[in-house]
């Protein structure tokens, strides 16, 4: 089960649950493959709504890492996940939200 708390997001991939987190080694490597300049110029590409599909995959992938998964991008491309793209969009964007909110909020 995902922790909000500790800004874990749950998904469901192929029937499975999976808890996603973005660590610090998960961010980094996320900035380097979105091209991203930091790590604002991340999150305001997402609250903008200026995000692509493998914007979405980079960062469900990064989640997934840092959650303990070892897999990477390539095993995603076939993967039913839950809700579809929508589904994975807002599970994106709550991941990256939540790796930024301040405990309580």
């Amino acid at each position: 089960m995902a922790n909000p708390y500790t800004g874990e997001v749950r998904l469901m991939i192929d029937g499975e649950a999976r808890v996603l987190k973005l660590t610090l080694g998960a961010l980094a490597e996320l900035e380097a493959e979105m091209e991203a300049d930091t790590l604002v110029a991340l999150a305001e590409r997402f609250e903008s709504g200026r995000f692509s599909t493998r914007d979405v995959l980079a960062l469900i992938c990064a989640g997934l890492r840092g959650g303990g998964w070892q897999g990477g991008p390539q095993d995603l491309l076939t993967a039913e996940i839950e809700g579809g793209v929508m589904g994975a969009a807002r599970a994106a964007g709550l991941l990256l939200a939540r790796a930024f909110a301040l405990p309580g909020t």
